[in-house]
Parts: C-alpha cells; structure tokens; sequence
C-alpha cells in the first residue's frame, strides 16, 4: 500500500505508526489529509485509536477522513469501524482500484 501512495502521491509525507497509540500520536503532531487505519494493531486497537482522534477533533473542528482496513470483510465489522467514527471500511489485501477510489473520494483535493 505505501508504494501504491508513494508513486501515486509523491509530494504526500506517508506516515506509519506501529500501533494504535502511536497512531494518535502521530495525528496530534502532524497536520494529516487522510488517515488508513489497521483496526488490528497492539497497544490500542484502531477503533479506540480513532474514537481518540475523533474526540481531539471535537475540539479543533476540523475533520480528517479515516478509513479502517481489516481482514475482516463481515457486515458487523464494518458496522463497528463506522460506529468508532471512521469514514469508510476496506477490507485487505487492497487492490489497487479500491485504493485509487478512497484516494479520489478522500484526498485533498
């Protein structure tokens, strides 16, 4: 996925974090477009790391698209990824078209 945004995205400063809490982290020190999130990651599961997010944006009012990636591809996982706050659900392996449409769909523009 990171070389898929690098060729595409090129100008873009790709962020990784290995775990949710470090993902949160990163989302305060940084002023990010868009936000893949892994649901399964140590520390603080992506869920909760975006209810964190979303909670730090009630105060700034400014809202950054998060979009959950998981291996889980059930009708209640997607349901559970909206209801954490994240935007849209994408199941992996991502294929390329489905990560051209998230970027499309958004991306800054």
């Amino acid at each position: 996925m990171k070389s898929m945004l690098s060729v595409w995205c090129p100008d873009a400063d790709i962020l990784e974090a290995t775990d949710g809490r470090q993902a949160v982290e990163l989302y305060k020190a940084n002023t990010l477009d868009l936000i893949f999130m892994d649901v399964q990651m140590p520390v603080l599961d992506g869920y909760n790391a975006t209810r964190q997010i979303r909670d730090i944006e009630a105060l700034s009012r400014k809202h950054i698209p998060v979009i959950a990636l998981t291996a889980a591809a059930f009708k209640e996982d997607e349901e559970k990824s909206i209801a954490a706050g994240m935007d849209d659900f994408l199941t992996k392996p991502i294929s390329a078209d489905q990560l051209k449409a998230a970027l499309i769909k958004y991306g800054p523009k």
